[in-house]
């Protein structure tokens, strides 16, 4: 069998790098760019600095946008009382396909990690606590996966947040145990948000 050319399997190198592309999608990939028109070549590395150079992290709640601060914040339908933590950007996506939540959000960034080096100061918390002092929230809805990292991390909200007038909930465990809010579909996203309990500290 011949070597394919070394800018294709290049090309195919770059492409299994990205998250969900195993070695023979990527060929796959490269191989129908190779014989498409240049054009459709170009859009799509336009297209993919474009969003590069574009989007960014919301100056408040940390979600990806164009516009700072993003739509969520800016949103006077969106109920300012409440706010949901979650870990990464594309949670507030999985969220939001589920329109079971109205209120509004914050990304920690990660999670608890002690292992991987990973503490309080290094996640988005402290921008939480000036959130609490200047916005009117008054339910703060942990949504972490239930890995052990997210279950220190959400007991760890509960014990920091306790001493503030907020009410700290967290959404009830119908989500596979150690994965995240991207492998629940919206049905279990729904029932887990309306499910949530209180947490103490």
């Amino acid at each position: 069998m011949t070597a394919l050319p070394e800018s294709i399997q290049s090309l195919q190198h770059e492409l299994g790098r990205l998250p969900g592309i195993g070695p023979r999608s990527a060929e796959r990939i490269a191989l129908f760019l190779i014989r498409s028109e240049p054009a459709v070549a170009r859009q799509l590395a336009e297209a993919m600095l474009a969003a590069r150079e574009r989007v960014q992290s919301c100056r408040i709640c940390g979600a990806l946008t164009e516009s700072q601060p993003c739509p969520l914040c800016t949103d006077p339908r969106r109920d300012a009382a409440l706010l949901c933590v979650v870990e990464q950007p594309l949670d507030i996506l999985t969220l939001e396909k589920s329109r079971a939540f109205a209120g509004r959000y914050h990304v920690l960034g990660g999670v608890l990690s002690p292992l991987a080096g990973i503490g309080p100061e290094d996640l988005r918390v402290a921008q939480l606590e000036e959130r609490l002092g200047i916005e009117p929230i008054r339910e703060v809805v942990v949504a972490l996966g239930t890995s052990v990292e997210g279950d220190a991390t959400a007991h760890y909200l509960a014990q920091r947040l306790g001493s503030r007038e907020v009410r700290v909930t967290r959404i009830a465990h119908g989500l596979p145990a150690g994965s995240g809010l991207e492998y629940a579909d919206e049905v279990t996203l729904s029932r887990a948000l309306e499910g949530r309990r209180e947490m103490l500290p």
